[in-house]
């Protein structure tokens, strides 16, 4: 039976940077097995570091689709509550002052 999370060897990028690290630190006297071991151990915490890091770059990216989404949402509220037409009954003053002003010129027309 296969693994089904086999470990992926680490790239070659990696090991570089983990045997360069390991090579500046390195005291006199140590082997080139130690610095290998070394190198290993340097190589397992970059890994352990990327996993970290594309864990919160996942979570980030929930989290920014998650907000986006209830913010599409909430904008699709809005706008089903702004397309309900707004009446407001509010009355100028220029027609009842006409109103007035005729029926009193058609009673000055008829007493006159």
């Amino acid at each position: 039976m296969t693994n089904s999370k086999q470990r992926q060897a680490p790239s070659q990028e990696t090991q570089d940077e983990a045997l360069k690290i390991a090579r500046a630190t390195q005291k006199t006297g140590q082997t080139k097995e130690q610095t290998k071991l070394i190198a290993q151990g340097i190589q397992k915490g970059i890994e352990q570091y990327k996993k970290q890091q594309k864990s919160k770059a996942r979570e980030r990216d929930k989290l920014r689709k998650k907000q986006a989404k209830d913010n599409n949402t909430s904008a699709v509220k809005t706008e089903e509550a702004s397309t309900v037409p707004q009446i407001e009954y509010k009355q100028h003053w220029l027609p009842w002052v006409l109103l007035v002003a005729s029926w009193g010129v058609f009673a000055f027309y008829l007493l006159g």
